[in-house]
């Protein structure tokens, strides 16, 4: 007897909704890790997957003691419905600005502190895009610079907002402002009452070092190679945190600690050499689908520049 050959046919929301919750489940690693981004039970996401593999007549994972796998048809059903939910999406998109009235949505996502800082002023851009779009759906994350980069290039958010420490093809930079990055020791570290002339560049690379655990700046990496790095910190807030250990020396930007410290709390070693200046920056993707609230955030965002 032959083996009966199979045919899906139309595919429906019920279908959607199914692949959504698979490709969570996928991207969170398992069933268990899934229930908080799903907000579901794992015995309903469980359905969901048996469901959806009794629909497409294919098992699409293995999953129990040895943990969550994909087969091979699973792998290819993900893919798929990767390029379907982006299709979706474009089309959506397409739609939403084919409309009178401006709507959609804009996804930003922001770098360590650079929504609240002051220079940007993020509350009054959002006030004007209220005022002239309100019926835009906004969303505002926090996430690190590779991670925004990313989500920007494969369209998962319209405007990234990231220190500048190199430039990706395929992406449009918006210069906001400069920082100058110094070397900062705690009040409690032993070379915070040293005198400036008996810290020597051999003291200070000695000092066990908290750096950020992504590729140095390029104006950076001739100051960093010859350190002691002997922790890793992402986010300013973290990094700080450790400098006031009182047992790390770190790089951090001086508009940031002028605003986050108290006057004497910190000390810059070798503030003459020991600097360099880094940019920050809107990144959005050049080839991105059409989306007028992207398109008039960033006019809000050049015409407070030019300002």
């Amino acid at each position: 007897m032959g083996t009966r050959k199979f045919w899906l046919g139309q595919v429906g929301d019920y279908e959607i909704k199914q692949l959504k919750v698979f490709t969570t489940v996928v991207e969170c690693g398992g069933f268990s890790a899934a229930e908080t981004e799903l907000n579901i039970t794992r015995s309903t996401i469980s359905i969901h997957i048996a469901n959806l593999e009794s629909r497409l007549n294919l098992t699409l994972c293995q999953r129990g003691r040895g943990g969550f796998s994909l087969t091979d048809e699973g792998q290819t059903i993900y893919n798929s419905a990767k390029q379907l939910f982006g299709a979706l999406e474009e089309f959506r998109a397409t739609v939403n600005n084919l409309n009178s009235t401006l709507s959609g949505d804009l996804r930003l996502l922001f770098s360590d502190t650079v929504s609240g800082d002051p220079r940007l002023q993020l509350p009054e851009l959002i006030h004007q895009l209220h005022d002239q779009a309100p019926d835009v759906y906004i969303t505002v994350d926090v996430a690190s610079m590779n991670t925004i980069e990313q989500k920007i290039i494969n369209e998962e958010a319209e405007i990234g907002f990231v220190p500048l420490h190199h430039e990706i093809e395929g992406l449009e930079y918006i210069h906001l402002f400069t920082d100058v990055c110094r070397l900062y020791c705690h009040r409690q570290h032993p070379l915070y009452k040293i005198p400036e002339r008996q810290l020597t560049d051999e003291v200070v690379d000695s000092q066990a070092l908290i750096q950020a655990g992504v590729k140095p700046h390029k104006k950076a990496i001739h100051l960093i190679e010859p350190m002691d790095p002997r922790a890793t910190a992402y986010y300013y807030e973290t990094r700080l945190a450790m400098i006031r250990s009182g047992k790390y020396v770190g790089f951090l930007p001086e508009h940031y600690v002028d605003q986050n410290t108290q006057p004497g709390e910190l000390r810059a070693l070798l503030p003459n050499t020991r600097n360099y200046k880094l940019d920050s920056g809107a990144i959005v993707k050049k080839s991105a689908r059409p989306n007028k609230a992207r398109n008039l955030f960033l006019e809000l965002i050049r015409a407070h520049l030019s300002a």
